[in-house]
């Protein structure tokens, strides 16, 4: 089973995190924030993986660095879960309409973190969940997991719809990179993907 496992304690948060990439999409979440909790079992639902997040940070400050620093840890087990890559397939891409929204999630586990974000969310706060916490989430499990992620939104008006559809989109695109194509070896003409 490919599983990855992360604790990191700083002055702000205490974050583990546990994935379990040939799971069934269960999930086990407590970060104090409920609108991302939400989205990230949405992540797990989609790409099948399954995921437990036990998050506590100063929430008291608003919710800037549990989200981004969920984003650091989960990156780093999903690497820590992908070892080598061999046999994966390693691209995913997904475009997901979520009523009147429209996503499309595009990613590559290259070994190399980079994020282009271009959805332009319309509100400043899903309930009490700040928008912008979208991209820097992102940018952070990119970044940690070691692969480009590209996210565009190509309709669509309604906030909260158009962050669901960008997490769904990232679920499927993640499940389907990781799907092992058998006897593929390591994907990458260099040999090895870091």
């Amino acid at each position: 089973m490919r599983r990855g496992e992360v604790h990191r304690q700083t002055g702000e948060t205490d974050i583990r995190v546990e994935v379990m990439i040939d799971g069934n999409g269960g999930y086990e979440l407590q970060t104090g924030i409920p609108f991302f909790e939400h989205m990230l079992a949405l992540l797990a639902k989609f790409s099948s993986f399954d995921l437990k997040i036990k998050a506590r940070g100063d929430l008291q400050v608003d919710a800037h660095h549990t989200v981004e620093d969920v984003g650091i840890c989960l990156g780093e087990a999903l690497a820590k879960a992908l070892g080598n890559k061999a046999g994966i397939r390693r691209f995913g891409h997904a475009v997901v309409p979520m009523d009147e929204s429209l996503v499309m999630v595009a990613l590559d586990l290259s070994g190399r973190g980079y994020l282009a974000f271009e959805v332009g969310i319309p509100a400043s706060k899903v309930g009490d969940f700040d928008t912008e916490l979208v991209e820097e989430f992102l940018r952070a499990l990119a970044h940690n997991g070691r692969f480009n992620l590209h996210v565009r939104r190509l309709a669509g008006g309604n906030s909260h719809h158009i962050i669901e559809a960008v997490f769904k989109g990232l679920g499927l695109a993640l499940g389907d990179a990781v799907a092992i194509d058998a006897g593929r070896g390591i994907p990458s003409t260099k040999g090895v993907i870091n």
